[in-house]
């Protein structure tokens, strides 16, 4: 939801540095590829080595700025399928880095006694939350548009951000549990009403019978 919510706010606060980059000549893919290397690196590096609070802080600098495509896009009119493919793309290798280091830090800093419910949960957060942008993908393909959700993109960041700054502040670390759980719940929720969504859409009331593209 903070995805649509927060779009606004988002253009009036980046769009001057937006205007900055299009006339410094830097591109949206190129803000794209910087974006997800850094978001990569610091998730890989910072966070299996136990630097929860700068990792997470430092992670969602990166993840904030990275809105700062689109609107280079829109002002250079550079906007295209290619684009949104790449954005999409690089935004799931960037979402998988940053648990894929939460699960390193779990594996090998977390007590035993939450070590294993912080390897599950984290890993059914990551599972399940590749399959909500997929979900929405493959219903654009039959034609519809399925932004609907409770865990869309900006929400599993900032869930899963601030429960890693709270657990590398000194917090226990159940609350990266609970965050993780929460996180899977609501993927399974969001994709629950996509596919209602396409259903609806695509599903023939006269017959009962799926249209077929």
């Amino acid at each position: 939801m903070l995805s649509r919510t927060g779009r606004p706010l988002a253009q009036v606060l980046f769009g001057p540095i937006a205007r900055a980059c299009v006339k410094a000549g830097i591109s949206a893919d190129a803000i794209t590829i910087i974006g997800t290397c850094a978001t990569v690196i610091l998730s890989l590096t910072l966070l299996p080595t136990n630097h929860l609070v700068i990792g997470a802080i430092l992670i969602a600098v990166v993840v904030i700025f990275d809105n700062l495509d689109g609107q280079i896009a829109r002002l250079t009119g550079t906007a295209s399928p290619w684009g949104a493919f790449l954005d999409s793309t690089l935004d799931r290798i960037a979402d998988g880095a940053i648990f894929a280091g939460l699960l390193a830090w779990a594996y090998l800093h977390a007590s035993e006694a939450t070590k294993p419910w912080l390897l599950i949960s984290l890993l059914a957060a990551l599972v399940l939350g590749s399959v909500v942008p997929y979900a929405r993908a493959r219903a654009e393909s039959v034609g519809v548009d399925a932004a609907v959700g409770i865990a869309e993109r900006a929400d599993r960041i900032v869930i899963i951000g601030l429960s890693t700054i709270l657990v590398g502040a000194g917090l226990s670390e159940w609350i990266l549990v609970i965050a993780a759980s929460y996180l899977t719940l609501a993927s399974c929720v969001t994709i629950v009403q996509r596919m209602a969504c396409v259903w609806r859409e695509k599903k023939n009331p006269a017959t009962g019978e799926t249209v077929e593209e």
